[in-house]
């Protein structure tokens, strides 16, 4: 079975349904709306990892990864927006990295940084579920469930 990459995996976990919620917010299509979800996963994978990298947020980071790393049976369903509370310090985390990274994307895109905030908080639990999901993986595959790197190996292509 080949690894997809992080991207991919949030695409498939979005759906067709949500992709077109997002491209109804651009006003463009499928293909508009995934190039966004690319950049917009890039771009939260990429805070993340700096997140972890800062002295300030690092045990925040690592605390989250921990906590969707550990034993507890995966999150399910987390990728609606009323399951955004339920994520745990994951999705706080995510929460405080989506403003940036949304305003970062709509100033490389030109898109308003409102509508490109609105899709990326539809984005935020999707990328919780996914990175939910990894962990699962890693530990029902025998592998341990390593920390940030291993979540997002394979990840999102700038």
């Amino acid at each position: 079975m080949s690894e997809s990459s992080f991207q991919d995996e949030v695409l498939t976990e979005l759906g067709d349904d949500r992709l077109q919620e997002i491209a109804g917010l651009l006003g463009t299509d499928a293909t508009g709306a995934q190039e966004l979800v690319g950049s917009s996963v890039a771009e939260l994978s990429g805070e993340l990892r700096q997140a972890a990298a800062e002295p300030a947020s690092a045990d925040e980071v690592r605390a989250a990864v921990d906590e969707v790393t550990s034993t507890e049976p995966p999150l399910q369903g987390v990728a609606t927006l009323g399951g955004l509370a339920a994520g745990g310090l994951m999705a706080g985390v995510l929460g405080k990295l989506a403003r940036p990274a949304a305003n970062a994307i709509a100033k490389r895109t030109g898109i308003p940084p409102a509508t490109v905030n609105r899709a990326v908080d539809i984005l935020v639990p999707v990328v919780l579920a996914v990175l939910t999901k990894r962990a699962a993986t890693k530990k029902g595959g025998g592998t341990p469930a390593g920390g940030l790197g291993d979540l997002l190996a394979g990840g999102a292509k700038k």
